[in-house]
């Protein structure tokens, strides 16, 4: 089987990360460590793996610090000044380092326990019928989440709003989908329902188990969960 060819990775790492509380008052939350590593490097252990042709990280919130940390690692940086433009104004932002087509993007606050999520994912791309597609898991191998979920997958694999299916952080994304939408400053919420109300947005199930890490109480939940691949390993 032939895989397609990688698509070009944008992680999103600009965030104040408000909900890690002290932990980040002095340093952006992808430098907080589990297991002894940053978060931004878990998930470049997976983007180098994956091999796409570019990676984009986006800053704001002291961005010195992880512009410093991410200096000779090969990543694009698409600084967000003076305003943090959220996860679709940021992405609009990076796509003149991006290029163009569509784009597979990452939140850098999961740590993941199973196959690599990217190559995964790119696997059910269909870029002829689907706006986005959206890496998600049932709330049972989603740690450090609460509540029913986000989606509902239905069985010719649509995404439509309600219980069921935890959004992973992880997507490929067609940017024509936000065209449209005027303002600089705007979530990826407004491309999904758009993409839902057209039959265009769709997911896929992740096999293994992923950890949120958008809290402190999610460091210990994550390292938890990589001791156990190493015992079973």
């Amino acid at each position: 089987m032939n895989l397609p060819r990688p698509l070009p990775v944008m992680i999103f790492a600009a965030g104040f990360g408000t909900r890690m509380g002290a932990l980040t008052q002095d340093r952006p939350k992808p430098l907080i460590e589990v297991a002894g590593r940053a978060l931004i490097d878990h998930a470049l252990d997976l983007v180098t793996a994956y091999t796409p042709p570019r990676t984009v990280v986006n800053l704001h919130y002291r961005a010195d610090q992880l512009a410093a940390h991410l200096d000779g690692r090969g990543a694009l940086l698409s600084h967000e000044t003076p305003d943090i433009l959220d996860t679709g104004g940021g992405l609009r932002a990076a796509l003149p380092l991006l290029g163009d087509g569509p784009v597979l993007t990452m939140n850098s606050d999961a740590i993941w326990r199973g196959p690599n999520p990217l190559p995964h994912l790119a696997a059910g791309w269909d870029g002829a019928h689907m706006g986005a597609l959206l890496l998600c898991l049932p709330p049972d191998r989603a740690l450090g989440h609460a509540g029913p979920g986000d989606f509902t997958l239905a069985p010719d694999g649509r995404l439509s709003r309600g219980p069921g299916l935890v959004y992973s952080g992880v997507q490929i994304i067609d940017p024509a989908c936000l065209a449209g939408i005027p303002e600089t400053v705007f979530s990826l919420n407004r491309a999904w329902n758009r993409l839902a109300a057209e039959g265009r947005l769709f997911g896929a199930v992740y096999p293994g188990h992923w950890c949120d890490v958008g809290h402190p109480e999610g460091i210990a939940l994550a390292e938890d969960m990589l001791a156990q691949t190493h015992v079973r390993d």
